[in-house]
């Protein structure tokens, strides 16, 4: 298998699928706006680490985001075992315009 030729093919396919999603007229949303997206429709109620992730790739971000929001203070694991949201992200969408 010629390694080099395969890369090539599948940067060709992502570059035509890019070019089709374009096509479709929907532009993708911002990253604030994909944020906005996640706390409100995480809410208040804990997620399991399958749910977090799938929440996050359904929003656009990778689904390790998790983690980075743990780092940030914005989830926090609680005693229940799920995945919260802290104050923070809450009062981030609250001050959005």
């Amino acid at each position: 298998m010629d390694i080099a030729r395969v890369q090539a093919s599948l940067r060709l396919m992502a570059r035509g699928l890019e070019e089709l999603a374009a096509a479709l007229g929907d532009e993708e949303a911002g990253e604030a706006e994909r944020t906005a997206r996640v706390i409100a429709e995480w809410g208040r109620r804990g997620l399991t680490q399958q749910e977090a992730s799938a929440l996050f790739r359904r929003h656009g971000f990778a689904p390790q985001t998790t983690g980075g929001w743990a780092r940030s203070d914005w989830v926090e694991l609680g005693e229940d075992g799920l995945r919260h949201l802290t104050a923070k992200p809450h009062a981030w969408l609250e001050e959005r315009p």
